[in-house]
């Protein structure tokens, strides 16, 4: 017989007392593939060369291209101020969600059981279809709730960290690990690639991006949502961004028998001309004074080989968060490097000194990585990256990538924003 009651109300909300516990889910003995489902799970099936797809131009389609992939690098801001509306930020969950019928729940204890049965419970009492689209959830017990309907089932609902929809005219509840959400973001392009960027950095490439509202659609579970969460928080400070324009590009040598002689940039600029130079575990990193920029490089370069641009564009890096940069968004379809990205993680410390946390990363995984501590008007650039890493066909060959951070410090206004670029 049951230790709790349910029954119809109309007053005012009760104060909630009781607790909900988290627990860890219980580990279910797996059952021993047979023989042909061992061979069928490890046997890869090739691809069906004439399987429909969509064409890759439309596939190629892309709105921020006109924003992100053109850098100028004759008039380069080292530090920009940008003002941004705090009132604009707004997370907003997506789809249908009724209020739950007015029951008052007394006395509700279970012991240790998966969060959709805890809900089944509660919801059969009150007449209710549950619908648990991912489940089995995290294993959870509960002593003594009280309160409204909706209140212990959002209690539950957030120790087992998933969500719920409900909907009255089919009396359904409706449980998931993930939901949708639409993130408004204030009216400056800065602000909204750096966003965007975060989200990519944290694996999140499912994104609808709305520049007519500026708003952001993505689905997320509580870990990301937290995320998301702290980020609009951080902005409440008034942060400073990080934007680094980047520059990709091939060079071939003309002596089939002889790599690129690195060596002579000490002959041909100034000493002090480079800073630092750093081994990672593919290539070198160098930071330098500006005496080394993209066009000296280039003109350098053309002595001992072909120089061939893959790409350029620029991203933008909240302090201490991590961003990604796909390279294959600036650069031709059949473009060698289409599957490239830069992942970095930048912090600014005193003296305008930036740290920067810098990862390559091709479709099969990571190439290298490096840590880069520059200042504010310094270069840096990551040489020795063969081009066999891409395409087995172009010995001593490398790809280039040459970047320059930039700051952004951004504050709070009342006033209307006009669209910064």
């Amino acid at each position: 017989m049951k230790n709790w009651m349910l029954k119809g109300r109309t007053g005012l909300m009760v104060i909630l007392t009781g607790a909900v516990l988290a627990c860890a889910p219980k580990e279910q003995p797996r059952r021993e593939l047979t023989t042909e489902e061992r061979i069928a799970s490890e046997t890869i099936l090739p691809q069906d060369p004439n399987m429909i797809r969509t064409p890759k131009g439309a596939s190629s389609l892309d709105l921020e291209t006109p924003l992100r992939c053109y850098v100028n690098w004759s008039t380069q801001e080292m530090i920009k101020a940008i003002p941004y509306n705090m009132k604009a930020f707004n997370l907003v969950r997506n789809g249908k969600n009724d209020m739950l019928p007015r029951f008052e729940v007394t006395g509700f204890t279970f012991a240790t059981m998966p969060a959709e049965k805890a809900m089944y419970k509660l919801t059969k009492e009150a007449g209710i279809k549950l619908v648990a689209k991912d489940a089995p959830y995290a294993s959870i017990s509960a002593e003594n709730l009280r309160g409204e309907l909706s209140e212990v089932i959002g209690m539950i609902a957030d120790a087992a960290e998933i969500y719920y929809a409900y909907d009255a005219e089919r009396k359904t509840l409706t449980i998931s690990r993930k939901s949708n959400f639409s993130l408004y973001v204030p009216k400056s392009r800065p602000i909204m690639l750096g966003l965007l960027d975060v989200l990519r950095g944290s694996g999140i490439t499912d994104i609808t991006t709305d520049w007519a509202d500026y708003s952001v659609t993505f689905e997320a579970d509580f870990e990301l949502q937290s995320k998301v969460n702290k980020l609009v928080s951080y902005f409440e400070e008034n942060p400073s961004l990080i934007t680094f324009d980047v520059n990709v590009f091939r060079i071939y040598p003309y002596s089939k028998d002889n790599d690129i002689e690195w060596q002579e940039l000490l002959t041909t600029f100034d000493f002090g001309t480079i800073k630092t130079t750093k081994t990672g575990v593919i290539g070198r990193a160098l930071t330098t004074s500006n005496d080394l920029n993209i066009s000296t490089l280039r003109s350098f370069l053309g002595q001992q080989a072909m120089v061939l641009p893959v790409a350029e564009g620029k991203f933008v890096v909240p302090n201490l968060w991590f961003a990604r940069f796909d390279i294959g968004k600036c650069a031709a379809r059949d473009s060698i490097e289409s599957g490239l990205s830069v992942l970095a993680k930048a912090s600014l410390e005193h003296d305008n000194r930036i740290f920067s946390d810098i990862t390559l990363e091709a479709t099969n995984g990571q190439i290298t990585h490096f840590n880069v501590r520059s200042r504010l008007g310094e270069n840096f650039m990551i040489i020795g990256i063969p081009n066999q890493i891409f395409d087995k066909n172009s010995p001593r060959s490398e790809t280039i990538v040459f970047m320059v951070p930039r700051i952004i410090r951004t504050m709070k206004t009342t006033q209307p924003i006009r669209n910064n670029l």
